[in-house]
């Protein structure tokens, strides 16, 4: 359960798996180019997608700052290389503008209209500002705030990032609730940085205790009922 003693101003939402469909477009991409270099058998999709998320947790934690669709470009390539597979130029440049054609999650509309008739809602994003615009077009919904990596010129898990949200929407942390998917990208800066948090769990995975206490959920749906009980 979440506390809500002193009630949040700004509910704070990673985008890309929390509420759109960040792992069902990648592994579809990367099935394609699977299959265009016939190794299909040999070869999983989730696999690849784990090689990349290792890579871009080393490429986004580099200096100077780089804008994500670089990183995505780079840690594809590295990944599929990881495999054995040696994407085109093509292949690269779709999976890295793929995140513009990610949409919601069913439940994802709904749920934020909901909360959005009593708390702002921000956008906590991995990403750069031209590859999340239709994105959040998508999800229909309109959002008070959309802070980006590149506007921050910094990636989650770091402070900074957290803290430039914050000055850039006024507010203290402990005037928020933050809402992701991601266990090592969002529970871990919101577990150094003391935030109430609520885990959206939607791949059964196991949560690191480590960086409790937070609120664990199976999809918005239920992350909204917490937060307007």
């Amino acid at each position: 359960m979440i506390e809500l003693d002193s009630k949040p101003k700004v509910i704070t939402f990673d985008c890309y798996g929390t509420l759109v469909q960040w792992y069902e477009v990648l592994l579809h991409e990367i099935g394609v180019v699977i299959s265009a270099h016939g190794v299909k058998e040999k070869t999983n999709p989730s696999d690849i997608l784990d090689s990349y998320s290792a890579w871009s947790r080393r490429l986004t934690s580099e200096k100077p700052y780089r804008k994500y669709r670089a990183i995505l470009r780079d840690g594809f390539r590295a990944a599929f290389g990881e495999h054995g597979i040696e994407p085109s130029n093509e292949d690269i440049e779709r999976i890295a503008a793929s995140p513009t054609t990610m949409g919601p999650h069913p439940e994802v509309p709904e749920a934020l209209r909901r909360l959005s008739g009593r708390y702002k809602l921000a956008v906590f994003t991995n990403s750069d500002d031209d590859l999340i615009a239709p994105t959040i077009n998508k999800i229909g919904v309109p959002f008070d705030y959309v802070i980006t990596a590149e506007q921050a010129q910094s990636y989650k898990p770091s402070i900074e990032f957290f803290e430039f949200g914050y000055r850039a929407i006024n507010v203290t942390p402990d005037e928020t609730v933050h809402v992701a998917m991601g266990m090592y990208w969002d529970m871990k800066a919101r577990h150094e940085l003391g935030l109430r948090g609520i885990w959206v769990n939607r791949r059964g995975e196991i949560g690191n205790p480590d960086w409790m206490p937070y609120a664990e959920v199976a999809n918005l749906t239920e992350a909204a009922e917490l937060l307007l009980a």
